[in-house]
């Protein structure tokens, strides 16, 4: 079991009405506020009014960015960053799912330094400073209100790519399920897949580590199984919208990681479907998971699967270990792919095996994918054609 630091700082308002502290979070950091979110949504619902009385009658002067997009892209980072050091922003306002968040960390730190944003990912340039952000969470997904990280696309090179740094983590973050009451099913049903892609991503690891974080992740993921349907079925239903927002949260803070080392494998690989494709990120996990855990499975990694079926499925214990393995991965599948109801094959959203080289070269960055099994190219295109 290897040591580890737990360090997440973030200060949390979960649950209706907590809007009303917003300014007085805001002012803590500064009197000029770049609001940040995606397209009209916000407006709709009325949360954009509501947060915009908030700022104003803190007394703050507050900007805004727009337009963000669903896989956030450099050219608004660099619009962002540019109007932060024009208008001399003090704090960040993003108001909206994981792809506003991204990409307003990435505004946050850009405003920061004299060079292309870009060199963050291209040249691995070091983030040692930010603006501070506090987000108005809209969607149960990534997780971005409470960790360290954010990806960003550029559609000039096709890629996709995400980093970790300190500097990046929002300082407070408002949670209010009610937010996502207008979350189309769709991207309820996304989400689902994301945060349970987060949870397995760790999971399914042969490392020693704690038996508690095992026991917790898999409350998350039967928590995300019990009431994904429930919110789909009732989308102002708040027991279900707020374990959905919950979950989502503790699915990548840091806390499940415990002392693990591994690295992650489906979501490297998703990311060259979504820099090519521009689909929604947790489509493309749904997709790859089930197969990327059936090309893991063999004898030396088939305990975890049968932990995983029995723990999270309730499958019984006393049947063969491969049978336990096999059933799970099928129940993992039927949520995703039955009761959430998203596609289940890379031909339905259009992703051709023509760019299956490119995307496994880049997902393994020319050598060793070294998550719960080391993934080498050849390894990950043959997880691909697994999805056609």
């Amino acid at each position: 079991m290897n040591s580890f630091i737990y360090d997440i700082p973030t200060k949390v308002y979960f649950g209706e009405h907590q809007l009303s502290h917003l300014g007085e979070e805001l002012a803590k950091y500064g009197k000029r506020v770049l609001l940040t979110y995606g397209g009209g949504s916000i407006k709709k619902s009325g949360l954009y009014d509501a947060v915009a009385a908030e700022v104003k009658a803190a007394g703050l002067t507050l900007f805004e960015l727009s337009g963000i997009e669903p896989n956030p892209r450099i050219d608004s980072v660099r619009a962002g960053a540019a109007l932060c050091k024009k208008e001399r922003i003090d704090v960040l306002l993003a108001v909206g799912g994981g792809s506003t968040i991204d990409a307003t960390k990435y505004i946050a730190a850009g405003a920061c330094v004299d060079f292309d944003p870009w060199d963050f990912f291209s040249k691995w340039a070091p983030i040692e400073r930010a603006l501070p952000i506090v987000t108005v969470l809209t969607l149960s997904a990534t997780g971005s209100e409470m960790d360290t990280g954010g990806v960003i696309s550029n559609p000039e090179t096709q890629d996709k790519i995400g980093r970790l740094a300190p500097p990046l983590l929002p300082k407070v973050s408002f949670l209010d399920p009610t937010n996502t009451y207008t979350v189309s099913p769709y991207q309820t049903a996304c989400g689902a897949a994301d945060i349970m892609s987060h949870i397995l991503e760790v999971y399914f690891n042969m490392e020693p580590d704690l038996y508690m974080l095992d026991c917790f992740m898999e409350g998350l993921m039967k928590t995300v199984i019990k009431y994904t349907p429930i919110a789909l079925r009732e989308p102002e239903n708040y027991e279900a919208r707020a374990n959905l927002m919950w979950t989502s949260s503790w699915a990548i803070n840091g806390f499940v990681n415990g002392g693990k080392q591994q690295a992650w494998s489906c979501h490297p690989m998703e990311h060259e479907l979504s820099a090519i494709y521009d689909i929604t990120h947790g489509l493309g996990l749904a997709i790859l998971t089930p197969r990327w855990l059936t090309y893991c499975l063999d004898e030396t990694t088939v305990s975890k699967y049968v932990q995983f079926g029995v723990e999270v499925f309730g499958i019984d214990a006393g049947l063969p270990p491969m049978n336990i393995a096999k059933q799970a991965i099928d129940g993992l599948s039927a949520f995703l792919f039955d009761t959430l109801g998203l596609a289940r094959t890379f031909t339905e959203v259009g992703i051709r095996a023509e760019d299956f080289p490119v995307m496994a070269k880049k997902a393994c960055e020319d050598g060793v994918l070294a998550g719960f099994k080391p993934l080498r190219q050849s390894d990950i295109e043959k997880i691909f054609t697994m999805c056609l």
